[in-house]
């Protein structure tokens, strides 16, 4: 089942209800055959939601690694995806970056600006998603993290003048149906489909994230 909720006149955010951490986890790995690994989770304390680390200050509660080696410990197998998630069916699901696609994250408001751009232009895209931190991911190949500041030079911006950050190599992005705490699940922007299984380059992509980021910054 999923609901619509909305992003912008042209860009609609959809989420998925009832599927699992455990069922959506091994999906990813089966059907995409991304990398997978458990983060930590969310426990009721005093009748707070807080994070599984223990750290009464934590950015990500319930949403970041919870062990140092947690990318050794990724998995493309969807068999011990399973194993991982049974033992505990409430850990975040984070996908490593760097391997079978980076992510460019941009400010909640470019995304959705570069969105509606993109979808004028008839750009193929790859998945997206949306956080409650008010961050989008855009799913590209991988190796974006060495290309962006040079292209965003080429565009006539500096990258440090952007809110434009590629997660790379030892990075990660936390899926769908994964929580941050009280403030609500990360969703899809643009769900996985047959059609995007093929990812952009990041040079397919820049263009309107860069001017989107420049507009609303």
């Amino acid at each position: 089942m999923e609901e619509t909720i909305p992003g912008t006149e042209t860009a609609q955010i959809p989420r998925q209800r009832g599927a699992s951490l455990l069922e959506t986890a091994v999906r990813y790995a089966e059907e995409r055959h991304w990398d997978v690994v458990p983060g930590t989770w969310l426990e009721a304390v005093g009748g707070e939601q807080r994070c599984s680390c223990e750290d009464p200050a934590c950015a990500l509660p319930g949403a970041h690694p919870a062990r140092a080696d947690w990318a050794s410990q990724a998995t493309g197998s969807a068999t011990v995806a399973r194993r991982m998630w049974q033992k505990q069916p409430r850990a975040a699901i984070l996908l490593p970056t760097g391997r079978t696609f980076d992510a460019l994250d941009v400010p909640e408001t470019a995304g959705c600006l570069a969105l509606a751009r993109m979808e004028r232009t008839g750009l193929t895209l790859g998945p997206v998603t949306s956080a409650p931190d008010r961050r989008m991911r855009f799913f590209v190949l991988p190796g974006a993290a060495a290309k962006v500041p040079e292209l965003v030079r080429r565009l006539g911006w500096s990258p440090v003048s952007l809110d434009l950050a590629v997660l790379g190599e030892g990075e990660w992005v936390a899926a769908p149906p994964t929580r941050y705490g009280v403030r609500g699940a990360v969703q899809w922007a643009r769900r996985p489909t047959p059609a995007n299984r093929w990812l952009p380059d990041v040079e397919e992509l820049i263009s309107a994230v860069a001017y989107a980021c420049g507009r609303t910054r």
